[in-house]
């Protein structure tokens, strides 16, 4: 009976402080980073819909769209968009509305960069045989 005394009075502190720790372990824990990402939605052969979320100052890599795209912004913000030739232009993107971005307008390679502070999140409906 006392051998099992001494076991549980071990037992019991160590778990405490193992509860203790955990707790205080994940309060200290700085928080994560997450990247720019995209989410594919949906695709066939007539349209692409993807969810875009771009986080603050992590600009997208360069690239360019083969087709003209409607663009509905989740969450909006200010997005820079950066030519590679070094010239730019400022989107203001308000929250539930739509936009629409030619196909001419996606051919000029660029990267897009969140200006503010909070992400941004458009969900991207690429038409494939759109005139």
């Amino acid at each position: 009976m006392i051998r099992i005394s001494l076991i549980r009075s071990a037992i019991f502190p160590a778990m405490v402080l193992g509860l203790a720790c955990t707790s205080a372990s994940q309060q200290t824990l700085p928080a994560q980073i997450v990247p720019s990402h995209k989410i594919s939605q949906f695709e066939n052969e007539d349209v692409n819909v993807w969810k875009s979320v771009v986080m603050p100052n992590a600009p997208l890599v360069m690239h360019t769209h083969d087709y003209p795209r409607v663009i509905v912004a989740l969450t909006g913000g200010t997005m820079k968009i950066v030519f590679e030739d070094g010239r730019s232009e400022v989107h203001k993107w308000e929250t539930g509305k739509a936009y629409w971005l030619s196909k001419d307008e996606g051919k000029r390679r660029h990267a897009d960069v969140n200006t503010g502070d909070r992400p941004i999140e458009v969900m991207v409906v690429e038409l494939r045989h759109a005139k």
